[in-house]
């Protein structure tokens, strides 16, 4: 485009490029539940341009955080592994995020030390694992649907 010319967009696209990026998965198994089935919170309704890409992501997490606790029995919460380091599988207890791009998993090692890992979203790079949970814990903590709830209210989702 020069200088000389404008574009203009058509409200739908206005509308379109505020909803974007979407979600697509697809699992060689068509019983697992994706993240994308269900309903969004309103969080994830809201228009990507106006949050800063630690929350963006931090929401996302959220999602795929409590698509993956429906998904275990009740002998298992969720874990997660990290790339690079000898940090091992953090047991996840909480998740944050400071703007503009840091998020945060605090947590507990397999060895029973609490445990935070700050991360930069550039190098954001988690994988989810079905933990054991405490033998003397009689019900699976369950992150994921309490994270989520926060994205359901108007207010700052970390409140």
């Amino acid at each position: 485009m020069t200088k000389d010319t404008m574009s203009i967009d058509t409200s739908a696209e206005l509308l379109e490029n505020d909803i974007l990026p979407m979600i697509r998965e697809v699992h060689t198994d068509p019983d697992v539940p994706c993240a994308s089935q269900g309903d969004m919170p309103k969080a994830l309704a809201e228009p990507v341009a106006k949050k800063s890409p630690a929350q963006w992501a931090y929401e996302r997490i959220i999602m795929y955080i409590q698509n993956f606790e429906k998904q275990l029995d009740n002998d298992h919460e969720v874990g997660m592994g990290l790339a690079g380091g000898n940090t091992g599988v953090i047991r996840i207890e909480g998740l944050g995020y400071y703007d503009p791009d840091i998020v945060t998993y605090y947590g507990t090692s397999e060895a029973g030390a609490k445990t935070q890992l700050i991360q930069h979203v550039s190098q954001l790079n988690v994988t989810l694992i079905a933990s054991p949970k405490h033998i003397d814990q009689p019900e699976p903590k369950r992150i994921g649907f309490r994270l989520a709830a926060g994205l359901e209210r108007s207010e700052d989702v970390t409140t």
